[in-house]
């Protein structure tokens, strides 16, 4: 555990109970939410390939046209 991590620890446990569980609840579910982030995003990566690989075939064709930001 690194020294900022422990001093954080060190704070909260300071805090109130509740504070404490509310606290720990949100990390929790952060730490959960970073998890099913990186899965998603490590199952996605054949099919951002495929669309890497349509979008430089499109460009190559010439059926592309440069991206004007004011028609966004």
């Amino acid at each position: 555990m690194t020294k900022l991590l422990q001093e954080a620890f060190r704070r909260a446990s300071e805090l109130p109970e509740t504070d404490q569980d509310t606290l720990a609840r949100w990390l929790l579910e952060e730490l959960e939410s970073e998890r099913e982030w990186d899965r998603a995003f490590a199952e996605s990566q054949d099919v951002l390939g495929q669309l890497a690989d349509e979008a430089l075939k499109a460009r190559a064709k010439g059926q592309t046209r440069p991206m004007d930001i004011d028609c966004l």
